[in-house]
């Protein structure tokens, strides 16, 4: 299962989460993250105006909070390495890729 993002996307094959990102210039090596590992996840979905994000939270470290300002309000840093943005044509998408990760995690 494969949710696009902006920038980015994160697909998830029933053990492993892998979130890629595309920008410009050097391209990073892809973030993969065992679901058995995850000890929580936030959605936000995105609407008409904002998008939203996917985050995945691991255990011993804190979720990266989300941002202010105009472009980039109510998600957490591009930097971030365990979260994406999402268009709100991806909700459905994301909704079901959070929902496996929650049962892969149980």
């Amino acid at each position: 299962m494969e949710v696009r993002g902006v920038l980015g996307s994160i697909s998830f094959d029933g053990e492993w989460i892998t979130i890629t990102k595309t920008p410009v210039g050097q391209q990073p090596a892809p973030v993969r993250i065992r679901a058995a590992n995850v000890t929580g996840t936030r959605y936000k979905p995105g609407t008409l105006l904002m998008h939203g994000y996917v985050q995945f939270v691991l255990p011993g470290s804190t979720a990266a909070g989300e941002k202010g300002g105009i472009l980039h309000a109510g998600r957490p840093p591009y930097e971030d390495p365990h979260s994406l943005s999402i268009p709100r044509k991806s909700n459905a998408a994301a909704e079901k890729l959070v929902a496996a990760v929650e049962q892969a995690r149980s």
